[in-house]
């Protein structure tokens, strides 16, 4: 048998079969057991971003209740919840980040003021993804 005829396991069709499946379980893991929940470290950012283009290509704006997150689809509603002290908010995702460390996402000046959480900068925090249903119900 000439060995230009036999088909290789590590053919391109295989190769981006494993390269699809390893992006989808990238993109699921950081959302642990429960499809939709992440906890770690936020923080926030404010002034020095103020009326700055955000990766979505809207004005950033520190009063608004948005979110920069890293993979999460722009327009996303998240609940935040400061694992520290209970408090929560909703907030949208409109732009990337953050950019330092392990840090799972960077709110606005005023969701970071709502979770009581501008003097220390960072908290421990619970991020969940809302479905439509879910967001009016809690505006």
């Amino acid at each position: 048998m000439n060995p230009r005829n036999v088909r290789n396991d590590r053919s391109p069709r295989r190769r981006n079969r494993g390269l699809l499946a390893l992006a989808v379980l990238a993109l699921a893991l950081p959302f642990g057991a429960r499809a939709g929940i992440q906890e770690g470290t936020i923080s926030w950012y404010g002034s020095q971003f103020h009326d700055r283009p955000t990766a979505s290509g809207e004005l950033f704006n520190k009063r608004d209740l948005t979110m920069a997150h890293p993979t999460l689809p722009f327009g996303t509603k998240v609940r935040v919840t400061n694992l520290r002290n209970g408090r929560s908010v909703v907030v949208r995702v409109n732009d990337r980040g953050p950019f330092i460390g392990h840090r799972i996402a960077d709110l606005s000046q005023a969701a970071a003021s709502l979770l009581g959480m501008l003097g220390k900068g960072v908290a421990r925090a619970r991020i969940e993804i809302l479905g439509d249903d879910e967001y009016t119900a809690s505006n």
